[in-house]
């Protein structure tokens, strides 16, 4: 019976798209793959994988003949033919209950020996992560560095790590494909995993959530950075030292500078002021009250130390700087405080692999007045007096007035390559957008919108008193100086 010709048709047409599927599941190229035995459990794991591909598939091929022989063999070749009776046979009774068993022994034996060896306990003098989840990001913390941030993990090469693996809130899972395998994050329970990143150079990962926790599981990522150990010891210095831009001033640092705070600083030529900058307004805040600000300085003396000026308005001043024998960096900021900048600060974004670098669309309707240029020094008075609605939820080590836990540590997030759980770059254009309504770039983000105007997806409310997109600039150029 000849085929239908639009069936055909369909047919003839499916074919390539058939193929290049196909062709395309046969890359060797796949960049989030567990096969580059970069670490020991890679390795274990790999190598349990290949013994049990090896043997499946023999098992396959030997099922799959014998079958096909007794097809071909014992198929009825006329009216006439009537099968053999048989009443069993007790050899093959045996081998095919024998032959299973010594198969899977072949498993059990590489499989327990595997489970064993991952689940032991990690070496004593092992750097220590704890990893704690979130909807939907990850915080991490060193508790032998006293460090701790967001989405971002750097690990030195040759050194085992041990995670300890939390959850703040649901079900999540940790999982680095290159690196090794992944491990669930369990309410009131906690997980071990360990691995040594021995066998990769100098290398920026992805990492994942492996578990559906909710609406934004699937943006809920991460950054692991494979360094050297000079370098992981630097950044872990850095890590350590306080926000340069706005670090806290020795005690009577105040005092000694003498001389009264100073207003507001004045943007550069040509941008735009925001409202109240410099008018006295009190919706402003800190230039409605010298007082205010001056109590503000002596609290988080930085650039806005007494006396000190803005140079430039994205650019925080640091008055000196000397170099050490250990490769530290101390800066002393104009308002007398000295913080030590590593001279390993972040993983250089042009060594990262285009398959770790973020490309998320944003929301078409979110607007954002992208010429604006925000002045730094605005943007930190403006969360050091709480206008920026940050106070309660983020740390910034430096800023005594930034001491909240709910949210993301901000200390050096002006050094991070990704912010919103690793889902958009961390640039001027994303993040101004991120701070105006988070909640429109990330479903289910806990962050409340804070643009004024915004419509906010989760109370279906619009945002009558917010945030203009000149303070929102502020900020940014407050955030992006804290590297």
């Amino acid at each position: 019976m000849p085929v239908p010709s639009r069936p055909r048709r369909l047919l003839t047409a499916a074919l390539p798209a058939i193929a290049a599927v196909a062709l395309t599941a046969c890359s060797a190229s796949y960049p989030n793959s567990i096969f580059h035995r970069n670490t020991e459990f890679n390795r274990d794991v790999s190598y349990l994988f290949d013994i049990l591909i090896w043997l499946g598939t023999f098992v396959f091929i030997f099922v799959e003949a014998i079958l096909l022989y007794a097809i071909f063999r014992y198929r009825r070749r006329s009216e006439n033919d009537r099968p053999e009776h048989v009443h069993g046979n007790t050899t093959l009774e045996i081998l095919w209950t024998a032959i299973p068993a010594l198969i899977l022994v072949f498993i059990a034996v590489p499989t327990v020996r595997t489970i064993f060896k991952t689940q032991a306990k990690a070496k004593a003098d092992a750097l220590q992560v704890e990893v704690i989840g979130h909807q939907w990001w990850w915080e991490f913390r060193y508790p032998q560095y006293k460090i701790t941030t967001a989405n971002e993990l750097y690990l030195p090469v040759g050194r085992t790590v041990n995670f300890t693996l939390r959850t703040q809130d649901v079900l999540h899972s940790f999982w680095i494909p290159q690196l090794g395998g992944k491990r669930d994050l369990i309410a009131n329970h906690a997980n071990y995993l360990w691995f040594t990143p021995d066998s990769v150079g100098e290398l920026a990962l992805n990492g994942f959530c492996a578990e559906y926790c909710g609406a934004s599981h699937a943006n809920m990522r991460f950054r692991a950075f494979t360094v050297t150990p000079a370098q992981f010891d630097q950044w872990a210095a850095h890590q350590a030292s306080p926000a340069v831009f706005g670090a806290v001033a020795p005690a009577g640092a105040a005092g000694a500078a003498g001389g009264a705070a100073p207003a507001t600083a004045a943007p550069a030529p040509g941008q735009p002021q925001a409202p109240g900058a410099a008018s006295g307004d009190s919706t402003r805040g800190p230039a409605s009250s010298t007082a205010q600000q001056a109590q503000v300085a002596a609290s988080a003396a930085g650039q806005s130390g007494p006396g000190s000026t803005v140079a430039a308005p994205n650019r925080p001043q640091v008055a000196s700087a000397t170099n050490r024998p250990d490769g530290q960096n101390v800066a002393t900021t104009p308002g007398g405080a000295t913080v030590q900048q590593a001279g390993y600060v972040a993983f250089p974004r042009e060594k990262m692999a285009a398959h770790t670098i973020p490309n998320t669309p944003m929301p078409r309707t979110l607007g954002y007045k992208d010429a604006l240029v925000g002045n730094a020094e605005r943007g930190r008075v403006l969360l050091s007096t709480g206008q920026g609605g940050c106070v309660g939820c983020h740390m910034i080590n430096g800023n005594p007035v930034m001491m909240g836990v709910i949210g993301p540590n901000l200390t050096h997030i002006g050094s991070r390559t990704t912010i919103g759980g690793g889902l958009y770059p961390n640039d001027t254009r994303h993040l101004a957008r991120w701070i105006k309504n988070s909640r429109a770039m990330k479903p289910g983000v806990i962050m409340p919108t804070l643009g004024k105007g915004e419509f906010d997806p989760v109370t279906k409310a619009t945002i009558p008193m917010g945030l203009t997109d000149e303070q929102i600039a502020d900020i940014v150029a407050y955030l992006q100086a804290l590297k």
